[in-house]
């Protein structure tokens, strides 16, 4: 089964990371150039995806790299037009951008709420806005949305913005499968539980409300069936399948990689 997406060229969004090992981004990065795709490795911060791109040129894998704020429609334009232009379009659209704000409706402000809604959901409004045509005039392509658990049930603390466009997310990503299916666009949304990877220990344990990264990783052991957090590898194995001939017959849905925790009734 191996080089799955040869011939495949793959833009993923937030390939960088917020510190060292494998994010979510950049694992899906590398695997998709394992599998023989060539890769538009993008984030807003260049920095963040040196790493990335080492790994992938370092196995010999075919990436070019891009600077990109997916919340702004000029930036998203330049990124699609530097990868048709470097390999001729775009088969696969993974967006993996998103961040968590806490507080509920009283105490979170009217702007975090709207820049919650502006980075989780209008970011993957614009990449698809951008990239379906160019998708549409080679004959189809695949778009996987990253989304979160926290989209589907209150998870013990408050997210009241991010949780309403990760919510969104999964319905966005239908309509996309509904209305772009007879042109051989399939779109779903992955959804990741608990997951261990740079993000949780650099940015989730460090804000206001949440347990520290140890304490995360307890409640995990406590509370997910398979009694443990997933790793990055989860998600990148889930997006790649999503994104083969494997999937060729699945659009519209959403993957769950939780380790079974929505299945619990509590």
């Amino acid at each position: 089964m191996a080089k799955r997406l040869e011939q495949c060229v793959a833009l993923v969004t937030g390939a960088g990371a917020v510190g060292p090992g494998w994010g979510n981004g950049r694992t899906t990065a590398v695997l998709f150039a394992r599998e023989g795709a060539k890769v538009i490795v993008a984030d807003r911060d260049l920095a963040a995806t040196e790493e990335t791109v080492e790994i992938i040129r370092g196995e010999g894998g075919n990436c070019v790299v891009c600077e990109a704020d997916v919340t702004d429609a000029d930036s998203v334009s330049a990124l699609v037009d530097r990868a048709v232009s470097e390999y001729g379009g775009i088969d696969i659209l993974h967006n993996n951008v998103g961040a968590s704000l806490p507080g509920g409706p009283e105490d979170m402000s009217l702007e975090d709420f709207r820049r919650q809604l502006h980075l989780n959901l209008t970011s993957v409004f614009l990449t698809c806005k951008l990239v379906l045509p160019v998708m549409r005039e080679h004959g189809g392509g695949v778009i996987n949305n990253v989304g979160s658990i926290g989209g589907l049930k209150h998870l013990g603390h408050n997210h009241v913005g991010y949780s309403a466009s990760k919510a969104g997310l999964v319905q966005f990503s239908r309509q996309i499968a509904v209305q772009y299916g007879p042109e051989g666009i399939r779109c779903n949304t992955i959804i990741p539980g608990m997951i261990d990877a740079p993000l949780l220990e650099h940015r989730v344990s460090q804000l206001a409300g949440r347990a520290d990264l140890e304490t995360l990783r307890e409640q995990a052991r406590q509370r997910v069936p398979l009694g443990r957090r997933g790793d990055a590898w989860d998600v990148a194995h889930a997006a790649l399948f999503l994104a083969s001939d494997e999937a060729r017959y699945i659009t519209g849905t959403e993957l769950l990689v939780d380790g079974g925790l929505m299945a619990r009734s509590a």
